[in-house]
């Protein structure tokens, strides 16, 4: 059972410590997507692999076309179209081929960045933790914060946010990234916040509600 006061693990980690290609692997993702450590991606692995063992359990029973497997085999295919992780007509068959990108992708960090509100993934994160994000009308100053799809409409700069000026120079280093990608230049453009920048959001978010206490796990 274990000690009440402190939580198991909800994520695996490796099995062995030391693989080349594994570690490979890993490092390039997590230059891709921003992440702070390697136990993002761990814990993001665990709940794909949880998602897949569900699946091809539901896959291995004897008939799902009705009754009691049917009706769990909805809810799964629902609760993962309304995660954003597959499509509204998907099939059992799609969850087996989704991969640790998906799971990621669905993160506020990497939601942020897609939008085209930071000019780099890195950004994102700094953005967030400095309280410059909001979902719908929450401030969410967590990365690892799980978009769901009903959500993606909802992401935008703090109401009080230096940000909504579209004459900020991040404003502005984003939007010549935009048109460098559009026109196939290749400029580059410094997308990281001055000091000073740092101190004026923190400054400008204290006031503001943060999600620290509404959001499950929140742990960056």
């Amino acid at each position: 059972m274990g000690e009440p006061k402190f939580s198991r693990p909800k994520y695996d980690t490796p099995p062995h410590p030391w693989k080349a290609a594994r570690i490979e692997e890993e490092h390039a993702i997590r230059a891709s997507h921003g992440l702070k450590n390697m136990k993002e991606i761990w814990k993001a692995k665990s709940e794909l692999r949880r998602h897949r063992r569900q699946a091809m359990r539901l896959i291995g029973m004897v008939d799902t076309s009705e009754g009691h497997g049917k009706r769990e085999q909805d809810d799964l295919l629902r609760s993962l179209h309304h995660k954003g992780l597959i499509a509204s007509d998907a099939t059992l068959d799609d969850i087996l081929s989704l991969g640790v990108e998906e799971i990621l992708n669905r993160r506020l960090q990497a939601q942020v960045y897609y939008k085209g509100l930071a000019s780099t993934i890195k950004q994102a994160r700094q953005l967030i933790v400095h309280g410059q994000i909001v979902v719908g009308e929450q401030k969410v100053t967590i990365p690892s914060y799980k978009v769901s799809r009903d959500e993606e409409d909802m992401i935008t700069y703090h109401p009080s946010s230096a940000l909504n000026n579209p004459e900020h120079p991040i404003r502005l280093a984003i939007q010549d990234r935009r048109d460098s990608a559009e026109y196939g230049l290749d400029e580059q453009v410094d997308p990281e916040a001055s000091a000073e920048f740092a101190a004026e959001v923190v400054e400008g978010a204290k006031d503001a509600p943060s999600a620290d206490d509404s959001v499950p796990g929140g742990e960056a």
